[in-house]
């Protein structure tokens, strides 16, 4: 008998039959973790769908799926339309006799990098370890107060050139550290995980996809999670360690002091949760939520379409748009959810205050005068110093409006949804 959605991939008969791709699923709480890990798309599933793409992964057809699930569960189900969604995520191999087109996967960084090569990654005494060298660094400071770092250790050199240079060239060995952790650890797990280059708010970051860790047990996803914060934490411990056994003064002491600054500074931007930093994903598995950052931005852009309608007397009640949509979520998803809305929109204001007020008069000072000393008439040591601040400053900042470019671009492809943890339903 002839499939006629083998000619037709769009439709969908109750004789159908599907071909999925391997996916992966877990339980988390009253919902099911499903995913295809060559293309890091996860969907969160009740258990009317967990069963349902087990039954049609059997091979049972739409019609007798759409039956088994009502004589288990009493409900309608309609099938053909989840089917479609599924095909859509990139689950369907095949429909019928006819396969199922897809792009190409996301290549993974450092593919040669295979998860039994990093299994240490998530022994459990690994945190003991961590948790030891940083009980050692606190007792040496609170026995010698006076190695604590101030920001003057930064400025270890009278060349500014030469401060500015080796701070970047510090920070961003640190920062590629601080990816290589989380990637590490996920590929430890059996995640692949992709590093690059992206935007937060004025931040330029790096930053580690790795989708797929949500079907990881607990532990292993809050160690994926908190791997980056671990490494600079203990490289920080390890400094401190070194500062306590070389003499104060000397150049190796500055250096030393000076690179633990580097790797504290990035910690309290940790704690920006509202640009999804790695305190933000601990925090989203911890509160159940699947998607806190895109639900928070949805009810914050809900309340204030609600306040404009309020200051408008006499205005139709649809100028508030849509409903409430923090509603379909289950309550403990809600709470989270609207507590988060109000840290994403206080957060994203101070820290866009922040940058018209002090960052970008600062860059545009410093470059301006980088610029105004170039010349032979402000001798080698000047033009080295406008130089090396161009090189620096202006690189990072076209790099962030290259990056930035690019994320909207890929936004605008269809690609922003990709490793998103979203909901589904038969």
């Amino acid at each position: 008998m002839t499939d006629t959605a083998a000619e037709d991939p769009s439709r969908i008969d109750p004789s159908t039959r599907v071909q999925l791709h391997d996916l992966a699923v877990r339980r988390d709480r009253d919902e099911w973790i499903v995913g295809r890990m060559a293309t890091r798309t996860f969907v969160a599933l009740p258990a009317a769908g967990a069963r349902a793409v087990e039954l049609l992964g059997r091979g049972m057809s739409v019609a007798r799926t759409e039956e088994e699930l009502r004589t288990e569960t009493g409900e309608e189900f309609a099938i053909a339309d989840f089917v479609r969604d599924l095909t859509a995520l990139g689950f369907v191999a095949r429909i019928g006799d006819r396969p199922v087109p897809e792009p190409e996967p996301p290549p993974a960084s450092l593919p040669w990098l295979r998860p039994r090569h990093v299994r240490f990654a998530l022994h459990p005494a690994l945190p003991v370890l961590v948790a030891v060298l940083l009980t050692a660094a606190v007792v040496t400071l609170v026995r010698r107060p006076g190695l604590i770092p101030g920001y003057r250790d930064l400025l270890w050199s009278p060349h500014g050139s030469l401060v500015l240079l080796s701070g970047t060239a510090a920070g961003w060995t640190l920062l590629l550290a601080h990816e290589l952790a989380h990637l590490v650890t996920a590929r430890a797990a059996g995640v692949p995980g992709r590093m690059r280059l992206g935007t937060r708010l004025q931040f330029l970051v790096m930053q580690t996809d790795i989708s797929g860790i949500e079907l990881a047990p607990r532990r292993h996803r809050l160690t994926a999670y908190l791997a980056g914060i671990a490494l600079n934490l203990s490289v920080a411990s390890a400094l401190v360690l070194v500062l306590a056994v070389t003499d104060t003064g000397t150049t190796a002491h500055r250096l030393t002091a000076a690179a633990l600054l580097l790797a504290l500074l990035p910690l309290p931007f940790q704690l920006m949760v509202f640009t999804r930093t790695d305190v933000y994903f601990v925090l989203q598995d911890l509160t159940g939520c699947r998607d806190l950052y895109g639900d928070g931005l949805a009810y914050a852009r809900y309340r204030f379409r609600r306040a404009v309608a309020a200051l408008r007397p006499g205005a139709p009640a649809k100028a508030a748009g849509a409903g409430d949509p923090s509603t379909r979520l289950p309550p403990h998803e809600r709470r989270a959810v609207r507590l988060y809305s109000a840290v994403l929109v206080t957060g994203t204001a101070a820290c866009l205050t922040f940058m018209a007020a002090v960052t970008l008069p600062l860059d545009i000072a410093l470059l301006v005068r980088a610029v105004r000393g170039l010349g032979p008439e402000h001798g080698a040591a000047r033009n080295a110093d406008s130089v090396a601040v161009l090189v620096t400053l202006g690189g990072v900042n076209v790099l962030w409006l290259v990056t930035k470019w690019r994320d909207r671009r890929s936004r605008r492809a269809g690609g922003s949804d990709r490793g998103r943890l979203r909901r589904d339903a038969p």
